[in-house]
């Protein structure tokens, strides 16, 4: 008999376990989550005959808008199900039974980011909708570095980044995120040689986010408050100019062909009606990814 309910500690190995065969993520990864992050109530999980076969975390966030209103939002992150038992419909029952459980906690709304293409598809027959989206650039190595009058660049706490963070997306519909969700990013980003930084330009503040990928790799999760992609390029090359950067940013609508879409939005009931909130319009950013 299949069984929903929230992770204990002593689950903890068995989670460690299926989160390795889901996704290969390293143990310098999976100890990030579970020292910073991780608490009982933070991991939902699926058993049969005391067995844990799926799970999924999640992420106190919320869906602020422009004109105001926000909504408790909680993003699921770490959707697995044990390779031998897929196909079997286990992590959409996972995630139904979540969605009722967070509903009843006052939770309007669930986000995810689907971890390939193809999952966009799984999640759309779960009830999420396309609602995220980003521009994405690719900038190659440069020998020479431009410097740019006036503007830093500094590490930043994960409360001044948040803060910051979120003066600079005032005017866009975006999920929020928590102190202890910035707290496990600035440790994601820790473990890839990135960080979390804040910029003072002339045209004022930018927020970016870096992570390593990898052979000769970063990404900008984030990069916020830049006025162009030209800027935003001197800006990743002062940090470092040796690496290919994957740049993402809320948008650009000088470069068309730039938009991707990023992360789904399924409500926990009805949607509520506001203007402010067209389809495919929203910024998530952070994913964790």
């Amino acid at each position: 008999m299949l069984f929903t309910r929230f992770s204990t500690q002593a689950d903890v190995p068995v989670l460690r376990r299926l989160w390795k065969l889901a996704f290969g993520d390293s143990d310098a990864y999976l100890d990030n989550f579970f020292l910073r992050y991780y608490r009982p109530e933070r991991v939902f999980v699926l058993e049969e005959e005391g067995e844990v076969l799926s799970m999924s975390a999640w992420f106190d966030t919320r869906l602020a808008l422009p004109d105001g209103p926000s909504f408790r939002a909680a993003y699921l992150y770490a959707v697995a199900t044990h390779p031998d038992q897929r196909g079997r419909g286990l992590a959409a029952k996972l995630m139904a039974d979540l969605g009722r459980t967070l509903s009843g906690m006052g939770v309007q709304l669930l986000t995810t980011v689907p971890a390939e293409p193809s999952l966009h598809d799984f999640f759309a027959r779960n009830d999420f909708s396309e609602y995220f989206t980003h521009s994405e650039f690719l900038l190659l190595p440069k020998q020479e570095v431009q410097a740019l009058p006036g503007v830093s660049l500094r590490p930043a706490s994960p409360e001044e980044y948040g803060r910051v963070r979120e003066e600079l997306l005032a005017k866009l519909p975006h999920i929020t995120y928590s102190r202890d969700a910035l707290d496990y990013q600035a440790g994601c980003c820790a473990l890839s040689g990135g960080g979390l930084y804040i910029g003072d330009t002339a045209q004022g503040p930018v927020c970016l986010c870096a992570e390593g990928m990898g052979e000769g790799q970063m990404v900008a999760k984030e990069l916020l408050g830049a006025a162009d992609v030209a800027q935003a390029g001197c800006l990743l090359f002062a940090l470092n100019a040796r690496v290919i950067w994957r740049l993402r940013t809320p948008e650009a609508p000088a470069c068309p062909g730039s938009e991707r879409e990023f992360g789904m939005l399924r409500w926990l009931g009805s949607a509520p009606y506001s203007p402010s909130l067209p389809g495919k319009t929203g910024y998530l950013g952070l994913a964790f990814d």
